[in-house]
């Protein structure tokens, strides 16, 4: 891969200057360094622009491929190969996708802690998302007891830190994958970490804020039955 992944290493970085490295009228265009978060694991990628030489380019997406390829929009210039561009994330969507990101393991590490539930699926859009829990049942007052589990928990301020370990190492971690099935590819050999402290280690590739604090108020805005023994809980972050 090519691509310098910025928003691994900073993830409050939102301006970078960057070398075209290719294009493709329909794949995209590739940077030598970027901060675009290309897509996974529920959460959607960064918009944003390009410029260069007097010149826009909207960005309206990105996807992960052999390197991080960037979606222009449709009829925006293309940058040729060479091309010194300076690159800017929208701050308003990343940051609560990173909000929302950290507050879904939030969610994770109270459903995980206090019902031994792991997770079967996600999703995520900007201030909103969702859980599916391999739950067989749920007792009265779980939602209400959720909330104020998942609040308790922004209220305490824990730290969240990204660090990455060598696989091995990783999965020495007790529980570090908290999804019914392992999604890890066998060929990672460098595994990244996600670490709430005190609540939540998760082998996971996306975006967060530094602090459960910085998360914000979440709501459970609904629990559904998605078939025997699953269960969708469903929460929105105030603005």
């Amino acid at each position: 891969m090519r691509t310098e992944r910025l928003e691994l290493e900073d993830a409050t970085l939102r301006e970078w200057t960057a070398t075209v490295l290719a294009v493709d009228p329909e794949q995209g265009i590739v940077l030598d360094r970027s901060a675009f978060y290309p897509g996974g694991g529920g959460q959607p990628p960064d918009h944003g622009v390009l410029l260069w030489g007097g010149v826009q380019t909207r960005i309206e997406g990105a996807r992960y491929a052999d390197d991080v390829w960037l979606v222009p929009a449709e009829g925006d210039p293309l940058p040729p190969a060479g091309t010194e561009v300076r690159g800017a994330l929208e701050d308003r969507r990343r940051q609560a996708l990173m909000r929302t990101h950290s507050g879904l393991h939030v969610l994770s590490g109270v459903v995980f802690r206090d019902f031994g539930a792991l997770v079967t699926g996600s999703n995520m859009e900007p201030l909103e998302g969702r859980l599916d829990f391999n739950l067989e049942g749920i007792p009265e007052g779980f939602r209400e007891s959720v909330e104020d589990a998942i609040n308790a928990e922004v209220e305490a301020d824990r730290a969240i830190r990204a660090y990455s370990l060598p696989r091995d190492e990783a999965f020495a971690i007790p529980d570090i994958i908290r999804t019914a099935t392992n999604l890890l590819p066998p060929e990672i050999e460098i595994v990244r970490i996600v670490d709430i402290s005190g609540l939540d280690v998760q082998a996971d590739g996306g975006t967060h804020v530094a602090s459960t604090r910085q998360v914000g108020r979440m709501r459970v805005v609904k629990i559904e039955n998605k078939g025997k023994g699953f269960r969708r809980i469903r929460i929105a972050l105030e603005e």
